[in-house]
């Protein structure tokens, strides 16, 4: 056992780092989860390069040769690792496919070793080959977070096949080939809270590359494919890199081809659609925020945007709460994307607070300056109960609730922590947030201040010009 350092680090976030890295055990158990595959199938690589890495030291230990499209990385670790050079290859490289193609070929090459690249699968409709690795003792899948998870900077991936092939694998990494920040970093980007925004993400960035497709495809060639870059071949590729650099859109050379960048911010692409000559439709931004909160008790990722409708998807695991966040998001004309991995075995309380606290921030950072907006927003009846809500959008947090709840749960939501919401929510998202209910029914008395706060607020945040809504000038 390798001692650790007589301390830690002078870092923040640095508990635990004069250990040297352990087993990957959870990290590997994560992603058996997230891959639909056994726990023995998963072998965590510093990145999908790492793991192609691995294929070549193997090969080259045992002189066995390989096959492999003439592209980067691979043709790089080529020229790194010298495998044999025998007749037939006995490791056989290929990228993203159908499963029927690989299963097709892991059979026709077998008993060679069959590597499938997959760092781009997020972001394409076929579904993994990872089905068939219990079939074929000689496939290999490999995956990334570096481009569906954002994790490019980070280097963590998976080498996914049956456990006696991980193992020939294993046998030639590195020692602490896994530095435990980068564990900690996949740990948090896979943690089940994340799953929800990671899909709309992908889901986004996909809508852009075909918009981005269509566009570009009236003037040059753009070679199919997925992911968040586009290989277009223009007539003059020197003039189309500079035109790009005008604009400060980043863009590789490969050959005849440059590879183009996919953002998942549309006023991003247009100027990548404006560089090439392209005039893209003039339409106002969306008013997005996000918010990511992580603490002991809970860890939340909260995305809002003002300006679309939906999608609205609520998973806190309080029901009641989740259909609470609906009506205000539903009833304030605006997506939200929540969701909460919280310490419901011991209450409700953090997973509500922060949860409102999360959203307080996304509202926040959604709403910017402030420019434009209505600002005020008034109302809400429900059956017998009246709940009257005020919001200021003044950018100072002022929350005044007036109303008592009798009834101490609704399912498993604790009435008495709506005023709370309230005041997490105003002080979080910065205004003066005022609501007094009455009524005989605590249902409809919460579900009427929840109502009535999204009905304000979708007052407060419309559109009504281009000022900041102040004397002052500023919010």
């Amino acid at each position: 056992m390798t001692l650790p350092a007589p301390y830690a680090p002078l870092v923040a976030g640095g508990d635990g780092l004069e250990k040297y890295p352990g087993e990957a055990s959870a990290l590997q158990a994560r992603m058996a989860q997230v891959y639909g595959v056994a726990a023995d199938q998963v072998l965590a690589v510093r990145g999908l390069t790492h793991g192609l890495e691995l294929v070549w030291r193997l090969a080259a230990r045992d002189g066995r040769s390989i096959e492999a499209p003439d592209a980067e990385p691979y043709a790089g670790l080529g020229r790194i690792y010298r495998a044999g050079d025998g007749e037939r290859a006995a490791v056989v490289i290929r990228a993203l496919g159908s499963p029927e193609a690989v299963a097709e070929m892991a059979d026709r090459v077998a008993p060679a070793l069959l590597v499938v690249d997959e760092g781009l699968v997020e972001f394409a409709d076929a579904p993994s080959a990872a089905t068939l690795i219990s079939e074929h003792a000689n496939l290999v899948v490999l995956r990334s977070l570096s481009l569906a998870y954002g994790l490019a900077g980070a280097r963590v991936g998976a080498a996914l096949g049956r456990a006696e092939t991980l193992a020939k694998l294993a046998e030639v990494v590195e020692p602490y080939a896994l530095p435990e920040p980068l564990v900690r970093l996949a740990m948090q980007a896979l943690d089940p809270s994340r799953m929800i925004e990671t899909a709309e993400r992908i889901a986004s960035v996909r809508a852009e590359r075909e918009r981005l497709v269509r566009e570009i495809g009236r003037i040059m060639v753009v070679e199919n494919g997925v992911g968040p870059i586009l290989m277009a071949r223009p007539n003059d590729v020197e003039a189309t890199l500079g035109e790009l650099a005008k604009y400060g859109v980043a863009a590789d050379r490969s050959g005849d081809r440059l590879r183009l960048p996919v953002s998942i911010k549309a006023e991003v692409n247009d100027r990548l659609l404006t560089a090439l000559g392209l005039a893209p439709t003039k339409t106002r931004s969306h008013r997005v925020g996000q918010a990511v909160r992580d603490t002991k008790e809970t860890r939340i990722v909260c995305a809002v945007d003002l300006d679309a409708a939906g999608p609205i998807k609520i998973e806190t695991g309080v029901g009641f709460f989740d259909h609470m966040l609906e009506q205000v998001a539903a009833h304030g004309g605006f997506s939200l994307r929540l969701s909460c991995e919280g310490d419901l075995h011991t209450d409700p309380h953090h997973t509500i607070e922060d949860s409102a606290i999360a959203l307080g921030l996304a509202l926040k950072q959604a709403l910017g300056e402030r420019r434009g907006i209505a600002r005020y927003g008034f109302v809400l009846a429900m059956d017998e109960a009246q709940a009257n809500v005020a919001i200021d959008l003044s950018g100072r947090p002022y929350p005044l609730f007036a109303g008592r709840f009798t009834t101490p749960f609704i399912g498993e939501y604790r009435t008495d922590l709506t005023a709370h919401v309230f005041r997490s929510l105003a002080e979080a998202m910065g205004a003066a947030v005022h609501i007094s209910v009455t009524g005989d029914d605590d249902h409809h008395k919460t579900e009427a201040v929840y109502k009535g706060f999204g009905r304000a607020l979708r007052q407060a945040i419309r559109i009504e010009g281009d000022a900041v809504p102040s004397t002052k000038g500023v919010l």
